[in-house]
């Protein structure tokens, strides 16, 4: 099993810890073969476990795929937003938002959970949507917040969704698309802070109205 699969912590429980492993193998298995190339015998070889253990879990593989969709939402949480302050600075408040977006960007696991998910979008897009259309409602976080400091007079009035969709069109140019399409290694450190002050500065650079971002 690729280490890159690995989740934390691991499950105690022997049934759980099955289920575990039925999980790691659906995503290297949906990863290499697809949807319709991935057979539920060959998902319960790479396990370890029987074919009747794997349909103890998962009846079918619609649903198996379901629960790899399931735990890429889960970890999409992760960006849990920060609440706009008319008395801290733009930049400092719009970098900590989005230093919640590059920890996420950064797993390992959930750009191996996004990579099986968009893959299946394209062949069968009625199998993902609605999981991707509860992820995309996790941007709110975003707009939520570009649209407060709007109304405070603080950025420009345009469409809060449309400014959010540009300034993560820029962080996921460098900490997404690169390694989910084309399998570069996550940014180090150094990167992720170069990234985000760059694509921070640059958005708030046209965005700001009036006083200086960092006010």
């Amino acid at each position: 099993m690729s280490p890159e699969t690995a989740a934390s912590p691991a499950p105690t429980r022997l049934t759980d810890r099955k289920r575990d492993a039925i999980v790691r193998a659906a995503i290297d298995e949906f990863r290499q073969h697809g949807f319709t190339g991935t057979s539920m015998d060959r998902l319960a070889a790479v396990a370890g476990v029987s074919k009747r253990t794997v349909y103890n879990h998962f009846p079918s593989k619609d649903e198996l795929f379901a629960e790899i969709l399931h735990q890429l939402f889960e970890r999409s949480q992760a960006v849990t937003g920060v609440a706009y302050s008319n008395t801290r600075p733009l930049r400092d408040q719009l970098r900590e938002l989005m230093a919640q977006k590059m920890a996420l960007l950064n797993d390992a696991t959930f750009i191996n959970l996004a990579r099986v998910g968009i893959a299946e979008v394209m062949h069968a897009p009625e199998r993902a949507l609605a999981i991707v259309g509860r992820m995309a409602e996790k941007e709110e976080a975003l707009v939520t917040w570009l649209r407060a400091a709007q109304a405070d007079g603080r950025l420009r009035a345009v469409d809060p969704a449309y400014a959010a969709h540009q300034l993560q069109g820029m962080v996921k140019a460098f900490a997404f698309w690169p390694q989910l399409t084309l399998g570069q290694p996550p940014l180090s450190a150094a990167e992720q802070t170069r990234v985000l002050d760059d694509c921070v500065d640059m958005f708030l650079g046209f965005h700001t109205k009036g006083a200086s971002a960092n006010s």
